[in-house]
């Protein structure tokens, strides 16, 4: 009987046809939907996939049966597999993706292109975004499936560095009309999952019993006992490795006999042991040679033959292992299957890894891969090593020159354990956290923070330590101890470092006004702890002071400060928007880049002043800062930031413009996107559906405080509303709301919406209380858009003719200012109180203007309030035409808008994080819409 077994096998040479079988068996429908994806590129419409399924079900197979569709369609096609050793380069798996691309890096923009060749090791320059690389990556893959299309696959994603994961996932979501198609193979229990999230999935499962049996019976040549038959298709659970693989190395007498097999139910570690087994059974110099092979990611077969040579083994000693079938050596070194290359690694002991490591170190040039060469003398050594740490540390920072953090942080954690001074030690495991958190991975970080506090660190060092804790804490729970966290660290640092000190306790200070957190009186009042701190000149010391002063002292003494500070910093911005006088503490800020932090709380502030012309001119620098480092985390909170300052300018349809943007950035990088601009230009747009939604969704947001910021400026959007539709009451309760947060911004603006509401909800008493406030503000403040304001309101709470003047000025010195929304909004007042005084022409006049206005800035609600007071006094309004534009998507308005601008193709992509040809699609829809057939004929179309 075991000799009639023995003949079931089939030889090496047909494992192919038997992986082809498995291919196409059972899986009709899963072939169908890549096949549709390939189609569908093929016809223009870019696509992605993502494969998941447990190793062994058939995902690489499923990919080398779509790269045959691909080749009979003449697609160009290029491919990266992730590897478990390569995890800790960043962009190698891009690399390997773009290499043959290159040639074109020519045509991309040129901060596309520095980027990309940063980024990929090829020229030197500041650590680029990885966005910015992921759009240079997206402008390559357009160019490349110009002529044929693209298919780009990419197997074993979940071992993907961390850089090229976020770079290719990025692409893949934003690929519409380049004729690409993107799939990605992920193993099941990886550490990439998420990154894909959000990507059209296919989860491939077992086949079914009937396929299992006949890929069996494809393997074995007789008829197997029916008890063992169904006992191994039991087992496989339909993994088709499983079912090629187990039978292929097992006993005769066990599948002929009957002898019951072990029940593992993780059937990827069953197939994994086969392999394993199977690796175990070669000569010893050829399971060497496959180990430095499984330890080497670049699949180079020169390195893995000088590697052998270091090693003692003769190159002949691979046969073997190839006539096993265990691997290919040929152009390229490749594993029968991904999950060879982790068997012989990860059933090696911890000597032969060593040795292989060792191998592959010496076998590697170190002036052309020294990052590699370092890594593997790493993996190689036991103890301490200064010499290896060192290089490992210069590594890490060619690492993070190239943006790739997780990478730094791998190196450094690795030079942290091999370092041998205490002292360097410590340092080295901050560094490492510090990189760590910086790559998003906050857990590990913070067992390294942990790390460094054994050490011998000095003051500054401790400072950080305490800096990144609070960050992470705050990012893993929005835990609301970040700003005692923060005020604590600057305690620490400010007696040897002041000025440190306070750019975090400046830090602190935001945060408490985000959070509405009462602790930021105790941090105002421990400013002036700092008995240098009235002497400070440095904006953002000056700054600081001004913060402190109006929350624990008196608005209008922290008003100069401000202003000088902001002013200041308005100076020192130069044409291209870079901040000359930014904090270099070098202790960083809670997940915002220094080109954030201090623009973003700067345009703010400038609003809590009532200052048009600086809340204009920084929020504006902040845009351009942003857009100019290539600082994609910063750039939507200074769009939004820019945005709301255009809503109250009256400039609803650029605000839109920003608003979209930041919309469109967030989704492309994956980001949690910011609600409130989007909530506050749908109030002043009058839409109720859509700011009630955004509303509710901020309020049943745990991470947000019901006293902070983002609820803060929810509340405003809808005082606003409800002001425009005449719900007062309703208004009145979100204004109060909006006044009582710590944020100086919302404190003062909501003011006037609080003031209006109370005086037509018939609280005139509340109403006089608060205008008290104003009015000290606005004294203080001295600008034309606070004189204009508090001269609005102080006219609503009088009730004789001498209401009159105070109307008047409201609309001389709203129009004086840049804030046209509140200038239109003066002109609406002042005709309803002439309606009521019977003064019906003079009415009718104020009530045109003001509806002419809001109608043409498109705030629908408040215009629609002035057609009403409009028709009470006999006139009937115009009514604003349908246009044409209305039946542009959203994304086509963008691409619109900015055209019309005079924007090229390349230029609306880069905005929009859209490929020229994607835009180019979108305009042939715009034209055909709008009926037009150019640019210049879309210049002519006012667009909303």
């Amino acid at each position: 009987m075991v000799a009639v077994v023995s003949t079931w096998f089939r030889s090496t040479g047909r494992l192919r046809r038997r992986a082809k079988l498995s291919t196409l068996l059972g899986r009709h429908a899963e072939r169908s939907q890549v096949e549709q994806l390939l189609g569908k590129a093929n016809a223009g419409h870019s696509g992605a996939l993502v494969v998941h399924g447990e190793a062994g079900i058939g995902k690489t197979a499923l990919l080398e049966h779509l790269r045959t569709s691909a080749e009979a369609l003449g697609f160009r096609i290029e491919t990266s597999t992730g590897i478990e050793a390569e995890t800790q380069f960043a962009y190698a798996g891009l690399h390997q993706i773009c290499a043959p691309l290159l040639d074109q890096m020519p045509a991309l923009p040129e901060p596309q292109r520095l980027a990309l060749a940063v980024a990929l090791g090829r020229e030197a320059g500041p650590a680029p975004d990885k966005f910015i690389v992921g759009l240079a990556a997206l402008g390559l893959f357009s160019d490349a499936a110009e002529r044929s299309g693209l298919l780009c696959l990419i197997d074993d994603a979940q071992w993907l560095d961390r850089a090229s994961a976020e770079v290719l996932a990025f692409v893949a979501r934003r690929v519409d009309a380049e004729r690409v198609a993107m799939v990605f193979g992920v193993r099941d229990n990886g550490d990439g999952h998420a990154i894909f999230d959000g990507l059209p999935a296919l989860r491939l499962s077992g086949l079914s019993e009937t396929d299992a049996r006949e890929l069996l019976d494809s393997v074995v040549a007789a008829p197997l006992d029916g008890e063992v038959r169904d006992r191994i298709i039991a087992e496989a659970r339909g993994n088709p490795l499983a079912l090629l693989e187990l039978p292929l190395h097992s006993q005769p007498a066990r599948l002929a006999g009957g002898f019951q097999l072990p029940d593992i139910s993780d059937v990827s570690g069953r197939v994994e042991t086969e392999f394993q087994n199977r690796a175990g059974g070669l000569p010893d110099e050829a399971r060497m040679l496959l180990l430095i092979a499984a330890a080497d990611p670049t699949g180079d077969p020169s390195l893995l033959g000088r590697a052998g040579a270091r090693a003692g083994i003769d190159p002949e000693s691979a046969a073997p292992a190839e006539a096993a079938g265990l691997i290919e050596i040929g152009v390229r070194v490749r594993f029968r299957h991904p999950l060879v290359r982790s068997a012989v690694y990860r059933a090696a002991g911890h000597a032969d890894r060593q040795r292989a490591h060792a191998a592959l170190a010496a076998a590697t040039e170190p002036t052309l891969e020294p990052d590699r060469r370092a890594w593997h003398a790493a993996q190689a050594t036991s103890g301490l090593d200064e010499q290896i740490a060192a290089e490992l540390e210069r590594s890490a920072a060619r690492a993070r020159a190239r943006g790739g953090y997780a990478a730094a942080g791998a190196f450094l954690e690795r030079s942290t354990q091999l370092t041998p001074d205490p002292v360097d030690r410590a340092r080295r495991a901050l560094e490492a956290a510090h990189a760590l958190r910086e790559a998003g991975a906050l857990e590990p970080a913070l067992h390294l923070l942990a790390m460094a506090e054994t050490g011998s660190l000095d003051t500054l060092q401790r400072a950080r330590v305490a800096l990144l804790r609070a960050q992470i804490v705050y990012h893993l729970t929005r835990h609301r101890d970040a700003p005692a966290m923060l005020s604590e660290a600057a305690a620490l640092v400010a007696p040897n470092y002041p000025e440190p000190a306070r750019e975090i306790r400046l830090h602190a200070l935001d945060l408490a006004m985000i959070y509405g957190d009462p602790i930021g009186k105790a941090i105002a009042h421990a400013t002036f702890d700092d008995p240098a701190i009235e002497r400070a000149t440095r904006p953002v010391d000056r700054l600081l002071v001004g913060l402190a002063t109006t929350m624990v002292r008196d608005f209008s003494e922290g008003v100069p400060a401000l202003r000088d500070a902001l002013e200041s910093l308005r100076d020192a911005t130069r044409e291209d928007g870079v901040q000359d006088d930014q904090p270099r503490s070098g202790l960083g800020f809670a997940g915002r880049s220094t080109v954030g932090i201090v623009h973003d709380l700067a345009g703010r502030v400038a609003v809590g002043i009532l200052d048009d012309e600086l809340a204009h001119d920084l929020t504006e620098a902040y845009v351009r800062s942003a857009r100019a480092a290539g600082a994609l985390a910063v750039l939507p909170a200074a769009l939004n930031l820019h945005a709301n300052v255009l809503v109250i300018s009256g400039e609803l349809a650029r605000a839109r413009q920003l608003v979209d943007q930041s919309i469109a950035i967030s989704e492309a990088t994956g980001a949690l996107p910011s609600r409130h601009s989007e909530t506050i230009l749908a109030a002043w747009c009058g839409d109720l559906a859509t700011s009630t939604r955004l509303h509710d969704v901020t309020l049943r947001d745990s991470s947000h405080p019901a006293s902070g910021a983002e609820v803060g400026l929810a509340e405003y959007a809808m005082a606003v509303l409800y002001n425009a539709r005449g719900e007062y009451a309703k208004a009145q309760r979100a204004a109060e709301t909006t006044c009582a947060a710590l944020d100086l911004s919302l404190s003062t603006v909501g003011l006037s919406e609080l003031i209006e509401a109370s005086v037509r909800a018939g609280d005139p008493d509340y109403a006089a209380s608060v205008l008290e406030r104003l009015a000290a503000r606005a004294a203080a403040c001295d600008t034309s858009w606070a004189r204009g304001l508090e001269a609005r309101s102080r006219a609503l709470t009088i009730t004789d003719s001498s209401a009159e003047a105070h109307y008047r000025e409201a609309i001389a010195q709203l129009h004086a200012s840049r804030i046209a929304g509140e200038a239109a909004r003066a002109h609406l007042v002042y005709g309803e109180w002439l309606r009521r005084e019977g003064r019906r022409q003079d009415a009718r006049d104020e009530l045109r203007t003001a509806h002419d206005l809001l109608s043409g800035m498109g705030a629908r609600a408040f215009a629609a309030r002035a057609a009403g007071e409009l028709q009470a006094t006999g006139e009937r309004p115009r009514k604003r035409m349908t246009q044409s534009t209305d039946a542009l998507t959203a994304q086509e308005l963008q691409v619109a808008r900015h055209v019309t601008a005079g924007a090229t193709s390349r230029e609306v992509g880069a905005q929009l994080f859209l490929s020229p040809r994607t835009v180019e699609s979108h305009l042939r829809s715009i034209y055909r819409k709008l009926g037009i057939k150019s640019r210049r004929e879309l210049r002519q179309v006012p667009l909303p």
